[in-house]
């Protein structure tokens, strides 16, 4: 059975920093895009970062470019959100994914999703 399992969500000052992680099992997916995404209260889900199968792609949402890093480890099967100068409007449940594609922002194309990992920033 395949699993996607967040981690490393929690409450943090704005400005602060936190670095989410999702661990798959039951499969491998080095040859898969992997992807985080969010989802606000009383919102739709967001894209918010994507990642080629080979690290060498990757994509994000305008509101966090330059604030937020994807990374995954292959050889581990996991995958990595490093979120700084955190602002309250990133304050979201964040979803991690797997497609087959290329790394791409569009949630279709995920076929693998993790439960989310709640963060909540503080002003």
């Amino acid at each position: 059975q395949v699993q996607l399992v967040e981690s490393g969500g929690g409450l943090v000052q704005a400005g602060g920093s936190l670095r989410l992680s999702c661990a798959a099992s039951g499969r491998t997916f080095r040859d898969y895009a992997l992807g985080w995404f969010r989802q606000a209260p009383v919102k739709e889900r967001e894209f918010v970062a994507s990642i080629s199968w080979n690290g060498v792609s990757t994509v994000y949402a305008d509101s966090v470019k330059g604030r937020f890093t994807i990374s995954r480890d292959n050889a581990k099967n996991t995958w990595y959100l490093q979120m700084n100068s955190l602002k309250p409007e990133d304050t979201a449940v964040y979803y991690c994914a797997a497609s087959p594609r290329g790394a791409n922002r569009y949630s279709e194309s995920y076929v693998y999703w993790g439960q989310g990992t709640q963060v909540t920033v503080s002003s």
